[in-house]
């Protein structure tokens, strides 16, 4: 694998511009943003082949995802047309595609050459997982309150537009702290945070944070913000004295059962980014949000507060796409989500008893396009499953 994906770095070395936030373990990698098709299949399923990132270790058990007794296919109509999995697949790019009802299996599905044993990149998956990290951190007692100043567990932000902010604002994205994050324009934000090691004694991307000014008053706007998410992980880590990924093990694939270790890509400083860029196989994925639908429980534990899972996916402040959670967005169409650029998902529709895993490679980042077709293929899916007792 990693001989294949060097090959396919060595051409396009001319014509991108290195990762920013997080570590290549070559100078010749692109950045992810601007990855072609053909690297983009064998990258996301070897992220640590090409970035420096730390193990989420697995436990001794792995929690059994049984066949359920009847499975689905779905056949629909989109965009004027009948549509069937494997050409929703085919036609968008899709790695994967799992169903969950009950922590059963409805349908498994892979392309693009992967494999179960293969993981994929969670691109901003991650938040919503870093988000659940929080909840624990509440729960152990390290994190005193939803309500504590951020400043509180990251002291270089004292002075600049995070003076006041609350964790919970964070979660919101509403923070009021100005952003950029167009995916297309490499002199955004997005693209360019943490890029720099400005302070070796300060993470880069709170360096860079605490020079953004103040656009609104926080908790009043919803603004997307990947910074912002990064610096949730640097509070867990600050608050829990660990690593993300030895948190994340210890919290949730340790006790939940994950079949593989998971991998977290770094920052520049070595620090696991909070905002983006997990891997995990299928079936990890589709774990994350049977986790979310028992409550918050593993191993017979307790692991979140209780009612935490229900708070983070409820609408706490209002967005254009039908509220926002703490780091899950609402759907119009019902149940709550983990979105990832370039096609990740994880749907969860607790009424249903459903878990929706979707990784895809979409040529671009974000489209109105890509996500009706996303939709139109996943109600699909829920009509299908409904017809499962």
């Amino acid at each position: 694998m990693l001989r294949s994906i060097g090959l396919a770095l060595a051409a396009l070395a001319l014509a991108a511009s290195p990762a920013a936030a997080q570590k290549p373990k070559s100078a010749d990698t692109p950045m992810i943003l601007a990855w072609p098709p053909e690297l983009q299949s064998r990258g996301y399923r070897a992220m640590e082949d090409l970035f420096e990132a730390k193990v989420i270790a697995r436990g001794p058990k792995v929690r059994a995802l049984p066949a359920a007794a009847k499975t689905i296919d779905v056949s629909y109509t989109h965009d004027g047309r009948t549509w069937t999995t494997a050409e929703y697949m085919e036609a968008f790019r899709v790695s994967g595609v799992l169903v969950l009802k009950d922590g059963k299996i409805l349908m498994e599905r892979y392309g693009l050459g992967r494999r179960p044993e293969d993981r994929w990149t969670s691109f901003s998956v991650a938040k919503s997982v870093t988000a659940t990290l929080v909840g624990a951190a509440l729960q152990d007692g390290k994190i005193k309150s939803l309500n504590s100043v951020v400043t509180d567990y990251i002291p270089e932000l004292k002075g600049s537009g995070y003076d006041g902010v609350t964790v919970r604002q964070l979660l919101m994205m509403s923070s009021g702290v100005k952003w950029n994050e167009d995916y297309v324009d490499p002199k955004s934000d997005v693209a360019t945070a943490g890029s720099v090691i400005e302070d070796p004694k300060v993470n880069p991307i709170v360096s860079y944070m605490r020079k953004l000014p103040r656009e609104n008053a926080p908790g009043s706007t919803f603004h997307y913000n990947t910074g912002e998410t990064d610096l949730v992980g640097v509070l867990v880590s600050n608050a829990v004295g660990k690593s993300l990924a030895e948190y994340a093990s210890e919290k949730i694939w340790k006790p939940y059962g994950m079949e593989r270790d998971g991998i977290w890509m770094t920052d520049l400083a070595g620090h696991e980014r909070g905002g983006c860029c997990m891997s995990m196989t299928l079936r990890d994925y589709g774990r994350i949000g049977q986790f979310m639908l028992d409550g918050g429980k593993a191993g017979g534990k307790q692991i979140l507060p209780p009612g935490w899972t229900t708070e983070a996916a409820s609408k706490q402040i209002d967005n254009p796409t039908g509220g926002y959670g703490y780091f899950w967005w609402m759907r119009r169409e019902g149940g709550y989500e983990a979105r990832g650029i370039f096609g990740q998902q994880i749907l969860i529709v607790p009424e249903e008893r459903l878990v929706v895993v979707v990784n895809s490679a979409w040529p671009r980042a974000t489209g109105r396009d890509l996500s009706a077709a996303r939709t139109a293929f996943v109600e699909a899916v829920r009509a299908a499953a409904r017809t499962v007792p």
